[in-house]
């Protein structure tokens, strides 16, 4: 699967503005499509995910392209994030509601949460994910950022049925 387009505009764009060597944090990073975005566009990037086998191959595939991703393997239902640490977190396509003050909380004072995940209008398209555990409420993803700065935020039903938002917290 290829990098999502909105994290790596958004990536780009940040680092071009606010420097290189900025910590980034790519939760449920699977294989690295998006934590490679990372490190390419010049972030101390480290990914997150629960499979051992996903966090192996995307270092490996880092190692490959001269890239460095740190990586950890974690059940975050069990592990906490690291508070105040990053400049740039990033979920792409997971959904795990109960992550989300964690997720608030890893940012630096300034930092920016992109996030990109399905909605409900995902069941129309007639493919998965369908649970409703999996999917987020029209305007729920904005909600889970109040009190941050909005930078952008949609939502679409096509190709695929997702919300998108870039979020600043507040210094």
């Amino acid at each position: 699967m290829s990098p999502s387009p909105f994290i790596s505009q958004w990536a780009e764009r940040i680092a071009r503005e606010r420097g290189r060597s900025l910590r980034a944090l790519d939760v449920a990073m699977g294989n690295g499509r998006n934590a490679m975005v990372l490190a390419r566009a010049g972030f101390l990037t480290c990914g997150v995910d629960i499979s051992l086998d996903a966090v192996r191959a995307a270092r490996t595939a880092a190692l490959a392209e001269g890239v460095r991703i740190d990586g950890w393997c974690a059940d975050l239902a069990r592990y906490p994030l690291p508070r105040g640490r990053f400049d740039l977190v990033v979920v792409c396509r997971y959904l795990q509601r109960d992550l989300f003050p964690a997720l608030r909380d890893a940012v630096v004072p300034g930092g920016i949460v992109l996030y990109e995940t399905f909605t409900t209008r995902q069941r129309e398209l007639g493919r998965p994910p369908t649970s409703p555990d999996h999917l987020l409420e029209p305007g729920e993803l904005r909600e889970r950022f109040d009190g941050f700065d909005s930078l952008f935020y949609e939502e679409v039903a096509a190709p695929d049925a997702v919300a998108r938002i870039a979020a600043r917290s507040r210094s």
